[in-house]
């Protein structure tokens, strides 16, 4: 068996400055939480992206003393991040990296993947690693769940943790009935709008992670038509409508809404806001590896999207679920090699994938709820200087159209950004759910082609203006001001 690792060596957390603020914040309201044994099972720990989260999941069996533990990624690309972070071979462990254990001996880890680990090497492990797919199934059905003792573990921590609503992480819930339950997520609900399980009992607000250079400093842009013309569906007159009336038909049609970020014309004006935002940022920090990264409707759109940047002498490419996995990987090479301006995707650059030269997000799609808004503009949030609040490098913007309705997700992500536990516990309360999901067309549905085929047809745009959104307030921008001055270089 496994020596207990996570009860026989301790940790150097409290005052280690390799540490960052959130981790070392996270870490003792764990602690502190589950010295209550009896009566806290599950708990919810909400970091931004950039502040450490898959170093606090290496932490957090310490804080309650764990004997054996099962890490749940969502997807194979963290999953294998977070093996390489427990894995005492890898130059990166997370332990030795950041002083937190002198070393020579460190909890042993095992994966959980396809057919290739043995029950051995589970019994041997302190923890074990894997991803949601590997467990899915009743646990009868499931070779690995099937053949463990209900006990076996005795804590789960679920990376990206706003999935483990869902069926297939009860699952676990079920087959191990008394393992404490951790989730760490960039954000406390899903898609949906449903909240991830478990008290939230630590949150690390998004604008102290900007005014310690944690992640960049984001603000919104948001193309405000003078006028705009479109054919009315239910009639087919043209009719001119203005701005306030674009922002209306946004909030309260979601034809309207699709055939904004769709038609042509109103497409070409978020590829030209968005281009010319890339190279501001260019000019100004003198690198030309920060590229755009954008969000579309469906593979269909993902082309359309792709030809208006390549028209405007952008290298641009798209990843697709339906492309085979070696011609995304292909584009993705491309994108590594500072070989693109621009990506397109359709929700596939999510959860865990860091690129940090993403400095300018176009919002080609629709965001119904909070959760799929935060992880796209999470993937233009990773810093290019660390620790460094106030470099150009570490700005990002993000570009939407006043008739998409992406404003009231940005005001929604203006309240999280500045949240506390005040507002989570509200949120507790009273979590409001989009009538309208999120959703992909599929391209080769004959069906869904009719019933989206542009429903409202916008015949001109107008001239559009270009409108500034901070993401903070007057008050915390005036803190970050202050914090900066305090700092003669790059912050510690």
């Amino acid at each position: 068996m496994n020596r207990q690792s996570f009860q026989q060596l301790t940790p150097q957390v409290a005052d280690n400055e390799r540490l960052r603020e959130p981790q070392r914040e996270a870490y003792a309201a764990i602690r502190d939480y589950f010295a209550d044994a009896e009566r806290h099972r599950e708990a919810g720990v909400v970091l931004p992206v950039g502040c450490g989260k898959s170093g606090l999941i290496t932490l957090a069996p310490f804080a309650l003393t764990a004997q054996k533990v099962l890490v749940i990624a969502p997807g194979l690309r963290i999953a294998s991040q977070l093996v390489r972070d427990f894995n005492p071979t890898d130059p990166g462990l997370f332990y030795r990296k950041c002083a937190v254990l002198p070393g020579p001996e460190y909890p042993e880890p095992a994966e959980i993947r396809g057919t290739k680990t043995n029950r051995s090497d589970l019994d041997a492990a302190d923890v074990v690693i894997t991803n949601i797919h590997q467990l899915q199934r009743d646990a009868a059905e499931n070779r690995w769940l099937a053949n463990l003792p209900k006990d076996y573990f005795d804590l789960i921590l679920f990376d990206e943790g706003h999935h483990n609503v869902a069926e297939s992480w009860d699952v676990l819930r079920r087959k191990f009935p008394a393992a404490r339950i951790i989730s760490v997520s960039a954000t406390p609900t899903r898609s949906d709008g449903r909240l991830m399980s478990g008290e939230i009992v630590y949150t690390y607000p998004i604008y102290r992670a900007v005014q310690h250079g944690f992640v960049k400093h984001i603000k919104g842009l948001v193309l405000n038509p003078a006028s705009l013309r479109y054919v009315r569906r239910e009639d087919g007159q043209e009719v001119e409508v203005g701005l306030d009336e674009v922002r209306r038909l946004g909030e309260v049609d979601a034809d309207f809404r699709r055939s904004i970020v769709s038609s042509k014309e109103t497409l070409a004006t978020i590829v030209d806001a968005s281009i010319t935002e890339l190279r501001r940022l260019r000019e100004i920090t003198n690198d030309p590896r920060l590229k755009i990264i954008s969000s579309a409707l469906n593979m269909e759109h993902c082309k359309q999207i792709v030809k208006a940047y390549q028209e405007r002498g952008q290298r641009a490419d798209y990843i697709h679920s339906r492309e085979d996995s070696k011609a995304n990987d292909g584009v993705l090479a491309k994108l590594d090699r500072h070989e693109l301006d621009v990506i397109v995707q359709v929700r596939m650059l999510g959860e865990g994938f860091d690129h940090p030269y993403l400095s300018v997000a176009a919002v080609f799609s629709i965001f119904a709820s909070l959760s799929p808004f935060v992880q796209f503009v999470g993937r233009i949030m990773r810093v290019i200087k660390q620790d460094a609040p106030g470099d150009p490098l570490n700005y990002g913007s993000v570009v939407f159209h006043a008739g998409a309705n992406t404003v009231r997700a940005w005001e929604d992500f203006k309240d999280f950004a500045e949240a506390d536990q005040e507002w989570f516990k509200l949120l507790t309360e009273q979590v409001s759910v989009s009538d309208e999901r999120q959703r992909e067309v599929d391209p080769t549905d004959d069906m869904a082609g009719e019933r989206d085929a542009d429903p409202v047809r916008i015949t001109e745009p107008g001239q559009v203006t270009l409108e500034e959104l901070s993401l903070l307030s007057d008050d915390r921008l005036r803190e970050a001001l202050t914090l900066l001055s305090k700092h003669s270089g790059p912050a510690a």
